[in-house]
């Protein structure tokens, strides 16, 4: 009989859950696990790390080339309008390496190089490229018919000066006229080469020679001028 009233005693205890005290946690329900998010995290580390290490070892990859300091001309060799600066090497471009620039120096410009650019191989040779329709015509001048502190790259007009009695003889077969009076014979010629300055400042009577592009067209008059020493240079706006 005890045992009976003992078990129908527990049969009637409450079924409802037994609330937590004060201060104590509630179960947190248990965290889902993304591994492809833990791979995907991981991979970016590895990629990040790698791409650091490329940096690195390019950044020590690298070579002394050539630089030009002031815009070189047609003709021209470098002189001393150089400077050396490390650049990424490359094996697709052919930079002239600074060790090269003793044999650079030997070499004329094939066409304009502007101040800033990095020199490669193909920018010189033995000889200069003309432009299509432009020409070189050699000037010997006197003091007095050239500006002084002319340098290469510079832009002038040439004017026929001196005797021009044979003006009118030439003007009847309309070859002369060119550069008479106050009409250049050109009005935009570009000065290649001039020469060496030095500390001499007595004036001498010996002549200068000066080198200048004008377009083709132009080329005989100014030649047929210069060979008479009847040109003179004039600096004009653009330079």
């Amino acid at each position: 009989m005890k045992i009976q009233e003992r078990t129908g005693a527990g049969n009637n205890r409450s079924a409802a859950p037994v609330q937590p005290t004060m201060g104590e946690r509630l179960p947190s329900p248990p965290r889902e696990r993304k591994p492809a998010l833990a791979a995907l995290a991981v991979l970016l580390i590895l990629v990040g790390a790698l791409g650091a290490t490329m940096l690195v070892l390019r950044a020590g990859d690298r070579v002394e080339v050539v630089k030009v300091t002031a815009d070189i001309q047609a003709g021209q060799p470098v002189g001393g309008h150089v400077e050396s600066v490390l650049v990424a090497d490359d094996a697709g471009i052919n930079y002239v390496r600074w060790s090269q620039l003793k044999t650079l120096k030997n070499l004329k410009a094939k066409s304009t190089i502007y101040k800033g650019t990095l020199v490669i191989g193909e920018m010189f040779g033995t000889e200069a490229s003309l432009p299509a329709g432009k020409a070189v015509v050699g000037l010997s001048l006197k003091e007095g018919q050239y500006p002084e502190g002319i340098e290469p790259g510079d832009l002038v007009a040439a004017y026929q000066v001196g005797n021009t009695s044979s003006s009118n003889t030439d003007d009847e077969t309309g070859t002369g006229a060119a550069g008479s009076g106050s009409t250049p014979i050109v009005s935009d010629a570009r000065v290649n080469t001039v020469p060496p300055t030095t500390s001499d400042t007595t004036i001498s009577s010996t002549n200068k020679r000066y080198t200048v592009t004008v377009d083709e067209s132009d080329a005989a008059a100014l030649a047929r001028a210069a060979a008479a020493n009847q040109v003179a240079l004039v600096k004009v706006p653009g330079n």
